[in-house]
């Protein structure tokens, strides 16, 4: 597993900074990283694609909208297959920013009704549908499901479990293991982050590959205990420069 977790491979590339990776951690799940500049530095922001017999499910979309359109080619190249259904696990652009171009693919698009909220609220691209509460999707025989944890990098982030394979897709919620911070605290919930950080580890006790939305990515439960340290040292650190300021 750790030989398929960590061979990269470049499939697709177009202009200087471009650069479109899939990683292969089953025999029916990849991982495809996109890159954006945050902050001076060049970051990888990964989603997950899930082969099924009657289409692929892509989870989250590209970061860098100039590979919206090439994903798609390199999934018809080596899949043989179209992209059926989309997911966003929260409204920031990492994760909803291909949202509108693949509505207007005939691909069906979903959020939380919560994070289509949010979208309209920001004035970034919807999708098409909606579902409230943790919600079982089942594509051709394929079964994952849809999971809150509470409130954490932002109001609305959800993770999505493959119980077949046993894959957790964090999104931004979940920190990869080399992580230093919670990064983009511009809509985060401090208080209620390491609660829901502890919730989502007793939720999926067996998970066997976690997929955080930035960075490095390491087998089994690492990056989710790595989060709630974190999460905690955050709120800590809050508290204290609270109690500071009051003297």
């Amino acid at each position: 597993m750790k030989a398929l977790l960590f061979s990269m491979v470049c499939l697709v590339s177009s202009g200087l900074n471009a650069q479109l990776d899939f990683t292969k951690i089953s025999d029916s799940s990849y991982i495809f990283t996109t890159y954006q500049t945050y902050k001076e530095a060049r970051i990888s922001a990964h989603g997950l694609l899930k082969i099924t017999p009657g289409g692929v499910v892509m989870i989250d979309t590209p970061w860098d909208t100039t590979q919206f359109q090439p994903i798609l080619d390199s999934i018809t190249l080596k899949f043989h297959k179209k992209v059926v259904l989309v997911i966003a696990t929260h409204w920031h652009e990492d994760r909803s920013a291909g949202l509108d171009y693949y509505k207007k693919q005939g691909i069906a698009t979903y959020s939380t009704y919560a994070t289509k909220n949010l979208c309209r609220e920001n004035n970034f691209p919807e999708a098409q549908y909606t579902f409230e509460g943790d919600t079982v999707f089942t594509i051709y025989n394929t079964v994952f499901e849809t999971f809150y944890p509470g409130a954490g990098h932002t109001s609305d982030n959800i993770v999505v479990y493959f119980p077949k394979d046993r894959i957790l897709v964090g999104g931004c919620f979940v920190k990869s293991v080399e992580a230093q911070d919670l990064g983009n605290l511009s809509d985060a919930n401090i208080g209620m982050w390491p609660v829901a950080a502890k919730t989502l580890i007793k939720k999926y006790p067996k998970v066997k590959i976690v997929i955080p939305g930035h960075q490095k990515i390491a087998p089994g439960k690492k990056a989710l205990k790595h989060t709630l340290k974190l999460a905690r040292k955050n709120y800590k650190g809050r508290k204290q420069d609270k109690k500071k300021a009051k003297h």
